[in-house]
């Protein structure tokens, strides 16, 4: 079977407090969920009709049989997701504190954790080498045997250009409590970046990538280190995404935010959606932004990917660009120039 996406990378258990606003110390009660950004994003594509696999792993417990469980219900595959019997499943707690305050425990990650014994030789590079997108996090470098397998799997995807339709994205997803620098991150980045099609980043995940910078000096890095598509998160100016010959900027789409956590990988499934689709980069961008709103404005984060129903709903509320009327007269909510003027 050749997947539409194939992710590879961190899963957790999420627990999610069902009290809003509070301490965790004082949460009475949670919510169990699927978790972990680069299974988010395969749930995210799912949901938009999208053939979408994880490679991965869990424990060899009663939380692993409920990931395996979670992913099949939303029609993940999960042919690639096997137990290791010396880990248990990470699991990941959090607090919500809306509107911009969602601290992040992890437990069962360190020394290590079973997504991060993913091995080189049990890889199936042809499904790899085959899959429409393939997508992993910076995160999945941060230590052996993952890094070895993720630079055997980019090793392993052909190095095709924008035209021919298949994408090798790299999520920047940079949390430093899995490594012990910057620097060292920045090293393994450098690493991956000639094989990458696409780098998806906020600013401080682009600086750790490529250094400090505005944005299109960040995303000009990323081109010139053989990206084709460098996208840099502007927070509450939007999104913008850059190539060698366009650049695009979208606005966000505003929400009542609940829980922004999900908001990035809703975002990167919506974008992997747009690109296999063939729209053009500002469809792509305003699609994806009305994705990522929806899931902040809810509480959970796989459970919460949106249909393209909602997200198309969502964007005619706002007069933007909806895909099905592209052409049709619609409130502008991006900018493109030409590289000339974008410098």
């Amino acid at each position: 079977m050749t997947h539409e996406l194939l992710t590879i990378g961190r899963i957790s258990v999420d627990i999610y407090p069902n009290d809003i606003g509070v301490d965790l110390e004082d949460v009475t009660s949670f919510g169990k969920y699927l978790g972990g950004s680069p299974s988010n994003v395969a749930v995210a594509a799912a949901r938009h009709g999208r053939n979408a696999g994880v490679i991965t792993r869990t424990g060899d417990d009663a939380f692993g049989k409920y990931l395996h469980r979670e992913l099949r219900k939303f029609n993940v595959d999960d042919t690639f997701v096997t137990p290791v019997k010396e880990w248990p499943t990470a699991v990941t707690f959090c607090a919500i504190m809306p509107p911009d305050d969602f601290p992040l425990y992890f437990y069962g990650r360190f020394p290590t954790a079973p997504d991060l014994q993913i091995k080189a030789a049990e890889l199936d590079l042809e499904a790899i080498r085959e899959a429409g997108i393939f997508w992993s996090t910076v995160t999945g470098l941060c230590q052996e045997p993952s890094r070895g397998a993720h630079l055997a799997a980019h090793a392993a995807r052909p190095r095709t250009g924008l035209a021919e339709g298949q994408y090798t994205i790299l999520d920047l997803d940079y949390r430093p409590m899995f490594w012990a620098s910057e620097e060292d991150a920045r090293a393994e980045v450098a690493k991956i970046l000639p094989h990458v099609t696409v780098a998806i980043g906020n600013d401080k995940e682009c600086a750790v990538a490529v250094g400090e910078g505005t944005p299109d000096e960040q995303a000009d890095r990323l081109l010139a280190a053989g990206v084709e598509i460098a996208v840099v998160k502007l927070g509450p100016e939007g999104v913008m995404a850059k190539t060698r010959t366009e650049r695009v900027v979208s606005a966000p789409v505003p929400v009542e935010t609940l829980n922004g956590l999900g908001a990035g990988d809703s975002f990167g499934g919506a974008f992997c959606h747009g690109l296999l689709s063939g729209w053009p980069l500002a469809q792509v961008l305003d699609y994806a932004n009305a994705a990522g709103a929806i899931v902040a404005s809810r509480l959970s984060c796989a459970d919460a990917m949106p249909t393209p129903e909602e997200v198309t709903s969502l964007l005619a509320e706002r007069g933007r660009l909806v895909p099905a009327l592209a052409g049709a007269a619609a409130v502008p909510s991006h900018t493109t120039v030409s590289e000339g003027a974008a410098s």
